[in-house]
């Protein structure tokens, strides 16, 4: 066994930070964190997987010694092994401690001092924050047992260790990390018991034994870490898979709350995750949607948003409707209507003068020269200098919906779905404004997803998938997209902040652009516009939420119960399970009984299964053909 010694009063500690972000940004809780480590180290070396933008740059030059550039190459693991060998010997031999350490986790939360001053005290060749517990089977071979070990955001590495030969050679012979699983195998869940083995000991700040049932407490018992004095919020969190935390009752929510009790700024956590994780997932993650009560709670009057209204009305005989919805706006506000003819102009404009209810500052009726892309061409094209103009901190999208090709009861439904949860009353719309006012980074608020009426539960794409990510790259929107449904306005109402839509609005649309009126539905711009606006938003750094009136949520939560709950029946297990086991099956058939004949035969004729699944494709293949197009038709009013 080796005699390891504490950290000196007066040593001296290196820390190696990696980051890595695709666009080459450096997100503000980055600084944030090296700011309040710089008293604890000498030198402070990033290392920066990619090209780095210049704005990061000089956010990063204030806190750190040296900013070295790499191919993104290898993950963390590359990264740490390129900082070793430039970074030489002889200098690292001047140094007691090595910190390596990566972009995974927001802190501090709590203070870093107790930590340090808790570790530095412990004679330990290695010690980090947090560990895994060992693992049976290993959940990346799926057998042997993964050992405990130090997770790699933070390994604390002594010179008693890092002038060993034996450091020389673990790090010479690692071979190049080619995907997470590997660096998973060959660094993190070896590193610990490799060097443990050698005569090493370690320690961890807040070791998995404390929160025993969890191996992981970090990411399954991350609050209680917090209370314990853990100063850092591991991000993985809000971006795994929501079937998972929703079996370990994992509540994104509360690790914010918990996280903002301590003082941590919350835009850190919006800022980044809406970039990097998809965002449906963060959404669900972290319960981003807002019940708001129909009593004014904290709207600050004294800080009135500039906001204008952008109103498409078709139908002028729901002028006085939409007004009245308007009118519960809290302060004065702008109000630009568009709408397709001279006469429906004049109708519009009696019921405005007539009206003296109204917080108006000033208004204007724009004639839009073709109704092709309805709302959305009125929006983008018509109203696209008032976007522009700087002129407002909020925009508020409305329209005559009717949707009358899908019936009075769902058309109806739809209706009040978008309305009801926009503008409810005065003290509920001024509880919507209230969330602008409390979070700089919030980017725009919608109703949730439509569900009743509609079948867009699982299928909210319908045919607007391809198309959406072929106007994602047009307009360098660089976020991921959801899978199954989008995270998104359906109905084409919201209230944005008009900086959150430059992503959309910065492009020169054009009428021509949008499909012609007898062949407006899924697949067309006007649909795929709808579905872009959250991740549009996401790209600049802007999260969204939903939001709905407390009867609407009643009314929602009930059905979404029943409808889980018989899709559920028959099928054990938490949904984690249920939904994993069941997803392959969607790709041999769509529904009904041969659904049910599918999933016997994958269940106990498996070969058969497989077969049938290569020889049908084809016939499958045209069968969604045909699907899709009849949705599109059946859209077309």
């Amino acid at each position: 066994m080796t005699i390891e010694s504490t950290f000196p009063p007066s040593g001296r500690r290196v820390i190696f930070y990696l980051i890595y972000d695709a666009r080459g940004n450096v997100d503000d809780y980055i600084p944030y964190k090296l700011e309040r480590l710089r008293p604890f180290a000498d030198c402070i070396v990033v290392i920066f997987n990619g090209v780095i933008s210049d704005t990061g740059r000089a956010a990063l030059e204030p806190f750190v010694d040296e900013l070295w550039e790499r191919k993104n190459v290898g993950f963390d693991v590359g990264g740490y092994a390129m900082a070793l060998e430039r970074f030489g010997e002889a200098r690292l031999a001047e140094f007691d401690e090595l910190i390596l350490m990566n972009y995974t986790w927001f802190g501090p939360v709590r203070p870093f001092e107790p930590l340090f001053d808790r570790m530095n005290a412990l004679h330990v060749g290695f010690w980090g924050i947090t560990d895994h517990g060992p693992t049976d089977p290993n959940p990346v071979t799926f057998k042997g047992v993964m050992p405990s070990h130090i997770q790699s955001h933070w390994i604390a590495v002594r010179s008693s260790v890092f002038l060993t030969e034996e450091w020389k050679r673990y790090w010479g012979e690692m071979p190049r990390i080619k995907s997470y699983r590997e660096s998973i195998l060959l660094h993190e869940s070896r590193f610990t018991e490799h060097f443990e083995r050698l005569g090493h000991s370690y320690a961890v700040a807040f070791p998995h034994e404390n929160y025993a049932p969890s191996m992981h407490p970090a990411f399954e018992n991350a609050i209680t870490l917090l209370d314990d004095g853990c100063p850092v919020v591991k991000r993985r969190p809000f971006f795994h898979d929501p079937l998972y935390l929703d079996r370990e009752a994992i509540i994104g929510r509360w690790l914010v709350q918990s996280a903002t009790s301590q003082g941590y700024p919350e835009r850190f956590i919006w800022q980044s995750m809406t970039r990097s994780a998809t965002a449906k997932i963060l959404y669900t993650n972290a319960s981003m949607m807002e019940i708001l009560p129909s009593d004014a709670v904290r709207y600050d009057g004294r800080s009135p948003l500039r906001t204008v209204a952008i109103v498409h009305i078709y139908y002028e005989d729901m002028t006085d409707e939409l007004l009245d919805r308007l009118s519960t706006l809290p302060s004065q506000f702008d109000l630009v209507v568009t709408t397709s003819d001279e006469a429906k102009a004049e109708v519009i404009r009696s019921v405005i003068e007539r009206r003296t209810d109204l917080n108006l500052e000033k208004s204007e009726i724009r004639i839009v020269p073709s109704n092709r892309g309805r709302d959305q061409s009125a929006f983008y094209v018509t109203c696209r200098d008032v976007l522009l103009s700087e002129e407002y901190d909020l925009v508020v999208k409305v329209h005559s919906k009717r949707s009358a090709q899908d019936g009075a009861g769902p058309g109806t439904f739809f209706k009040r779905q978008q309305l009801d949860n926009l503008l409810y009353s005065p003290g509920y719309t001024a509880n919507l404004v209230e969330l602008f006012q409390r979070e700089p980074g919030l980017g725009a608020v919608y109703p949730p997803m439509i569900h009743i009426g509609y079948p867009t539960m699982g299928n909210a794409w319908f045919t607007n998938f391809d198309k959406a990510k072929a106007l994602m790259k047009k307009l360098g929107i660089k976020v991921a997209l959801d899978e199954s449904s989008p995270l998104a306005p359906y109905g084409g109402m919201f209230i944005a902040r008009p900086k959150a839509l430059l992503a959309m609005t910065r492009h020169q649309w054009d009428f021509e652009d949008y499909a012609p009126e007898g062949k407006y539905g899924d697949g067309t711009l006007s649909h795929v516009q709808e579905r872009l606006v959250a991740y549009a938003a996401a790209e600049l750094g802007f999260h969204t939420r939903t939001v709905a009136n407390a009867d609407y949520a009643a009314i929602s939560h009930t059905f979404l119960e029943y409808k889980l709950d018989q899709m559920s029946a028959g099928l054990s297990g938490f949904a984690y399970d249920q939904i994993h086991a069941m997803r392959p099956l969607v790709k041999l058939v769509d529904g009904g009984q041969r659904s049910v004949i599918a999933y016997l035969l994958l269940r106990y004729h498996f070969r058969i299964a497989t077969m049938l699944l290569f020889l049908t494709k084809p016939l499958r293949r045209r069968r969604r053909a045909r699907r899709e197009a009849k949705k599109a038709k059946a859209a077309t009013p």
